[in-house]
């Protein structure tokens, strides 16, 4: 299995009520239901008030490292990306489990 952990930061100036964001984290709730790979699928806003903290969160996992490329290259991933790509930056690490 492959663990693929995202974290989010919000653009300087940008709120988590921006009708932007919003769309952004409908679209990435809505990809479990949607794309077939994903065998674990979480997501949520940070709670810590801690300067170094991120602000979103998603953790989820694939049976191997093809699934996770099949995820990334899917359209409703790729439309998703391109909404958060316009309010925020990002990290990520994928790892075996």
């Amino acid at each position: 299995m492959i663990r693929h952990l995202v974290l989010f930061k919000l653009n300087e100036g940008v709120d988590r009520d921006d009708p932007r964001v919003a769309e952004g984290e409908k679209a990435f709730q809505a990809l479990e239901g949607e794309i077939a790979e994903i065998r674990h699928w979480e997501l949520g806003w940070n709670l810590s008030d801690r300067p170094i903290a991120y602000d979103f969160a998603i953790n989820s996992a694939f049976d191997d490292a093809e699934a996770l490329r099949r995820y990334a290259e899917h359209p409703a991933h790729q439309a998703g990306v391109s909404l958060w790509r316009e309010f925020a930056t990002w990290v990520i690490a994928d790892y075996e489990f």
